[in-house]
C-alpha cells in the first residue's frame, strides 16, 4: 500500500476514538485516508467490465456512506480499516452489477458518464458477480483463503500486510494465494483472478 500523509498511529487513534463514539474523530480521519480510498477504488474499477458507470470518487462516496454506519466495527488499525473499506467497495460494485443485470432489458435508468470512468484499463475485465459468487462459496469452505483474496485483489495489500491483518505467517498467505489463484481460475472458467 502507498503511504498516506499521516502516521499509522494517527489513523489508528482516530479509528479507536470513532469507535468510542467521538464523531469528530471521523471528520479528522476522512482527509487522512481519502487518497488511499480512491486508490483502492481505482483498483476495484480497473477490473470492472467496460461500460461501468461508477467513478472512483462515486465509489469512495458510496463506501463512505456505508462506513459511517459501521461504527460498531472493532477497528484494530489502519490496515483493518482499509480492508473493511475495500470489502464495502466490493459489495457496492456487486450490488450495482446485480442491479444492472436485473435491469438489463428494458431498464429505464439513464446512463451517466463520469470523468474518471473515461480512463481505459489495460487489465482484462472479469465478471464481478461471478467472482463474488465464487468468493462466497470459498468463504463457506475456507474463510481465511477468501479473506486473502479480498485483501490481495481488492485492497492491494502485500503478502506481509495480509499476514499482519489476518494473523498468520507470510508462508501461509503465500500458500493460500497459490491455492486460491488455481481454484478461482477453475471456478471462473480459466479467467485470471
Amino acid at each position: 500500500m502507498t503511504d498516506i500523509p499521516s502516521s499509522q498511529h494517527g489513523v489508528t487513534e482516530l479509528l479507536l476514538a470513532w469507535r468510542a463514539g467521538d464523531e469528530q474523530a471521523l471528520d479528522g480521519l476522512v482527509p487522512l485516508v481519502y487518497e488511499e480510498l480512491r486508490r483502492i477504488a481505482r483498483r476495484h474499477l480497473r477490473r470492472e467490465q467496460p461500460g461501468h458507470t461508477l467513478a472512483p470518487t462515486a465509489l469512495v462516496n458510496e463506501a463512505y456512506l456505508r462506513l459511517i454506519n459501521a461504527q460498531l466495527v472493532k477497528w484494530q488499525d489502519r490496515l483493518h480499516f482499509f480492508a473493511v473499506a475495500s470489502r464495502i467497495m466490493r459489495r457496492v460494485l456487486v450490488d450495482t452489477a446485480r442491479a444492472k443485470r436485473a435491469n438489463k432489458r428494458g431498464g429505464s435508468a439513464k446512463r451517466v458518464t463520469f470523468d474518471d470512468s473515461l480512463a481505459v484499463s489495460t487489465e482484462r475485465a472479469f465478471d464481478l458477480v461471478a467472482l463474488d459468487d465464487a468468493l462466497e462459496a470459498l468463504a463457506l469452505a475456507d474463510p481465511r483463503k477468501a479473506r486473502v483474496v479480498e485483501l490481495r485483489v481488492f485492497c492491494g495489500l502485500s503478502v506481509q500486510e495480509i499476514a499482519s491483518v489476518i494473523g498468520v505467517s507470510t508462508d501461509t498467505v503465500t500458500r493460500d494465494w497459490k491455492f486460491v489463484t488455481s481454484w478461482l481460475k477453475r471456478e471462473l472458467g480459466g479467467e485470471p483472478a
